[in-house]
């Protein structure tokens, strides 16, 4: 069964920071950041069970973008409860 989403209000400035980040660094890699963080949120609502529990029915994906960075890892946390 699909979940529900649930976005804590500090996930749009932190994704905003983090697509202009990568943007910095290589026009359209904040693009591919965006399409890493999409495929994390609908493996996320595909099988919820699949994602490690942080409290209580809430889950977390980490978006995993491949892209190596000697100045920061970067990772996003997407909760749902369902």
């Amino acid at each position: 069964m699909p979940a529900e989403l649930f976005f804590a209000p500090e996930v749009e400035p932190d994704l905003t920071e983090a697509y202009d980040w990568y943007e910095g660094h290589r026009a359209g890699l904040g693009e591919e950041f965006l399409s890493c963080v999409d495929a994390c949120i609908q493996a996320i609502c595909r099988n919820p069970e699949m994602h490690a529990t942080v409290h209580a029915d809430y889950r977390r994906g980490l978006v995993r973008t491949g892209v190596p960075t000697a100045e920061a890892t970067i990772t996003t946390t997407i909760t749902t409860g369902f």
